[in-house]
């Protein structure tokens, strides 16, 4: 059973979304603000973060900066606000989907199973593989990756956004193909949301983010990696 934390301060929208996930089989534990979430995070086993932005205590900006320190753990945002730059933002802080209020509680099932499958679904063909002399090592049978020798927290996108380009070394990849792969024919956002994941990934993996050599701009077109050689 997969547990899914669901971090909100209004109690009617706890039982609600509580209600539905646990219908759908899911092991739904609640917190109304960002200490409880924390405590939660931190002693139990969390296979998933619903998070509302605008918390009582602590942002939930800040949480989820919290947990991107400390781990990979799926993060769905919840939030007031809708403009493409809101959404931007979050996902730049970690967060894996974001749903904007009012929502149908089915919507949110649904997303919240779908980022479930994603953050699952992306495996290697080798248990591992390494580029530049070990520079970048991909562990894939735990779903780990290294960088100069330091372990990475990557989002879910982020490492299966990776394991693509791993897997199709010097392919050029256009946004919208990463989209379909990534986060599905359903998903309605823009193309931006790949660069931020592209951005994020750059500056986690990359020395000199500025002038990557992992995953590289092909201009006018989408993105390619050129890793290196392969050991």
């Amino acid at each position: 059973m997969k547990s899914i934390l669901i971090v909100d301060d209004e109690p009617k929208l706890l039982e609600v979304v509580s209600s539905y996930l646990r219908k759908e089989g899911f092991d739904a534990i609640e917190a109304s603000n960002g200490r409880e979430a924390m405590q939660y995070i931190q002693k139990e086993t969390i296979d998933l973060v619903v998070l509302d932005l605008m918390l009582p205590d602590v942002s939930g900006e800040e949480i989820c900066q919290r947990i991107r320190q400390e781990s990979s753990i799926p993060i769905l945002m919840l939030t007031a606000k809708a403009t493409e730059e809101d959404r931007i933002k979050g996902l730049s802080l970690g967060a894996d989907d974001y749903l904007v209020k009012p929502f149908s509680p089915r919507e949110l099932v649904l997303r919240v199973k779908t980022i479930l499958r994603r953050s699952g679904d992306g495996e290697l063909l080798a248990e591992q593989i390494k580029y530049n002399n070990g520079e970048l090592n991909i562990v894939a049978n735990k779903q780990e990756v290294f960088a100069g020798g330091k372990l990475i927290n990557l989002t879910p996108n982020e490492y299966k956004i990776l394991l693509t380009f791993a897997r199709h070394p010097n392919r050029i990849f256009s946004r919208d193909d990463l989209i379909e792969r990534i986060l599905g024919f359903d998903y309605e956002g823009g193309t931006r949301t790949i660069d931020q994941h592209v951005k994020n990934l750059r500056h986690k993996l990359e020395k000199d983010p500025k002038h990557p050599k992992y995953i590289v701009t092909v201009f006018g077109i989408g993105y390619k990696f050129t890793g290196g050689s392969y050991v």
